[in-house]
């Protein structure tokens, strides 16, 4: 398969969704368990389970282009060896 993006795109997305799913998964965690700091103010959403539900969706979102952008690595690679 011929890669789609050049290998600095595909490493900066790759590091970047990698970062996303860390930070998001996190933020997911203490909204699901009710942590103090994401539900103890007045201002805070009262339903912590359909928040977090929403930020792991949006993990799933970065799990897909973590998938894609690593793929494009693997391809780029693939694609300067054989041209060696």
């Amino acid at each position: 398969m011929k890669p789609v993006v050049s290998p600095a795109k595909a490493w900066f997305c790759t590091v970047l969704s990698a970062f996303g799913i860390l930070i998001l998964g996190v933020i997911g965690l203490l909204f699901k368990n009710g942590h103090e700091s994401m539900m103890g103010s007045l201002t805070d959403p009262e339903d912590g389970e359909a928040v977090a539900s929403t930020v792991f969706g949006a993990v799933i979102v970065y799990l897909v282009f973590f998938t894609f952008c690593g793929s494009q690595i693997y391809f780029n690679k693939r694609q300067n060896r054989i041209q060696l």
